[in-house]
């Protein structure tokens, strides 16, 4: 079938809104009709050239649709079945699925890497970003990469699920497992961190500090559960600030922008016999990160999670939660647009003028 999409020839280059051809379902695979998807920070670093990729590509993977076709050997979704794509897949057959220790799964980290896609421009194949690749009207994917929700629930946007929401909510409750009367400084306020936020106060922390340059998020991030708000331009010495406001240093800190001066920030900001500091945000592809011995020596743990260490299967219940009112996705959508608006809303994001963006289909 041909369909409309938004693909990237190259980085640093605008997305160009291509008629693609698109191949049906091959065996384990879904036809999906694309309702919504969003603008991750992720997809930025891909643009941008700071995560490799191969060229041209078709990018989104925060998405919401509907299966319109399965292909053989798929017996646990249907045609109308209402549907979340997630980077996780569950194979159900390798040792990381079968471990209670990790959300991951082997096949997932293959799809990080460039592989047959099921598009293709003039004849041309074009990469499936991870796997995915959502900025179209269609898309085929893995079906075990795919979890089917509730059919009453708004495409825009239990997208947001498929990704940033889920990111920043399971870091808290899944991985980290907040507990009630805990300190939390969470370092960026954008799509993510409020997602820790909001997670942290689900927990019941009694401190939730929030740290950001720009002091427009301030009142957002009050409005999701920041007890502190902190400016860090403003603050000559920030590590020893908040070591001093959280009463000896943070039980648990999470860097959620990806800038390995942050990340050291964040673990030096927690308590040093049991602060626990969780890297989330996306660094620069080569980047490094240091620390001294010293600060880990005396219990410290410097950890990260992917995906908010959610597993496919929980998806269904972030849906529940947010058609319960127990998360608010609402606030956080700060944009709508169509898909041959995306480069509009890349700019917004860079820009900080933008908390997610979704193009609706």
């Amino acid at each position: 079938m041909n369909v409309t999409a938004a693909i990237l020839h190259a980085p640093n280059q605008p997305f160009q809104m291509e008629t693609v051809e698109l191949d049906g379902p091959r065996e384990g695979e879904v036809l999906i009709q694309v309702k919504a998807t969003g603008l991750c920070h992720s997809d930025l670093h891909v643009c941008e050239g700071n995560v490799p990729w191969q060229f041209p590509a078709l990018l989104g993977h925060e998405a919401a649709g509907i299966v319109v076709e399965c292909g053989s050997g798929v017996d646990d979704l249907k045609p109308g079945d209402h549907v979340v794509p997630f980077l996780i897949p569950r194979c159900g057959k390798c040792a990381y699925c079968s471990s209670a220790k990790t959300n991951l799964c082997l096949e997932a980290l293959a799809r990080l890497r460039p592989r047959e896609g099921r598009f293709r421009l003039n004849g041309k194949p074009i990469t499936q970003l991870w796997g995915l690749g959502t900025f179209a009207e269609y898309t085929v994917l893995p079906a075990d990469t795919v979890a089917k929700v509730r059919s009453d629930a708004p495409f825009d946007p239990i997208c947001y699920i498929g990704c940033g929401a889920t990111t920043g909510i399971g870091a808290v409750l899944f991985s980290a497992k907040v507990e009630a009367g805990s300190s939390v400084v969470v370092f960026g306020l954008g799509g993510i961190g409020l997602n820790v936020v909001q997670g942290a106060r689900i927990a019941g922390a009694r401190m939730i500090v929030g740290v950001d340059t720009n002091q427009a998020k301030e009142s957002i991030a009050r409005e999701f559960g920041v007890t502190e708000f902190i400016d860090p331009t403003s603050i000559p010495k920030l590590t020893s600030h908040l070591m001093k406001m959280t009463g000896g240093g943070a039980d648990y800190s999470f860097e959620c922008i990806g800038n390995p001066t942050t990340m050291r920030q964040a673990l030096e900001c927690t308590n040093l016999a049991w602060g626990r500091s969780y890297v989330i945000g996306v660094a620069p592809h080569g980047a490094d990160v240091c620390a001294t011995p010293a600060h880990l020596m005396m219990g410290r743990r410097w950890t990260g999670c992917y995906m908010g260490g959610a597993r496919l299967n929980q998806l269904p219940e972030l849906v529940d939660w947010y058609m319960n009112k127990k998360i608010n996705l609402d606030s956080l959508i700060t944009h709508r647009l169509r898909l041959d608006q995306l480069n509009e809303g890349f700019e917004l994001m860079k820009k900080g003028e933008s908390i997610r963006a979704i193009v609706t289909l």
